[in-house]
């Protein structure tokens, strides 16, 4: 449709069959769940066995843990059904960031975040990282855990999973320029 241009759906005739919907009150077009795999399912419960121990005080509600690690509130959130994993932890109110800031947390999720990323949800900043289920490994786990932490903890300041920076983004500019700043404040006591 170009700009500027309206259509109008044609008027319903006797002709036109209704839509159908099944008797449970869905529409016939919407996605059905799908079971959840065994490998899934099974992950779940690696999931709590791996949790406890990294608190033992960490507590299951169903298919979620709340544990604390660092000092800090960490959310594991699965769904078999879809076949995903989340780890999550708040950071900071979302409604005082400013837009350079919000600029910078969109650069380190290109280069420095890594794995875990910097996302916005019920006005909150967050530390995520998502994974899918069935195939997650301990590796896989501990490494999205640590990167969580990590990146909430450096929000602000390095905007880093502390892992590697990933070449070609901004980061390695901004680290660079920041050293470069250290530097020259540091001149007179080298």
């Amino acid at each position: 449709m170009l700009a500027g241009t309206v259509t109008q759906s044609p008027a319903r005739t006797q002709e036109q069959p209704k839509e159908q919907k099944p008797e449970d009150g869905t529409s016939p077009d919407a996605p059905q769940a799908q079971a959840p795999s065994a490998e899934a399912l099974a992950a779940q419960e690696k999931l709590d066995a791996l949790i406890k121990m990294m608190d033992e005080n960490a507590a299951r509600n169903g298919n979620s843990w709340q544990l604390s690690l660092a000092e800090r509130q960490v959310f594991v959130v699965t769904d078999a059904n879809a076949d995903r994993m989340r780890i999550i932890t708040p950071i900071a109110p979302a409604t005082n960031l400013s837009a350079a800031l919000l600029q910078r947390m969109l650069q380190a999720n290109y280069d420095a975040a890594l794995d875990a990323r910097y996302a916005i949800a019920q006005e909150i900043v967050w530390s995520v990282f998502i994974h899918p289920l069935g195939s997650l490994t301990e590796k896989d786990f501990l490494s999205g855990t640590a990167q969580t932490v990590i990146a909430a903890q450096t929000f602000g300041t390095s905007f880093s999973s502390g892992m590697f920076v990933y070449g070609g983004g901004d980061t390695d500019t901004i680290h660079k320029e920041l050293l470069e700043e250290l530097e020259k404040r540091m001149q007179p006591t080298m």
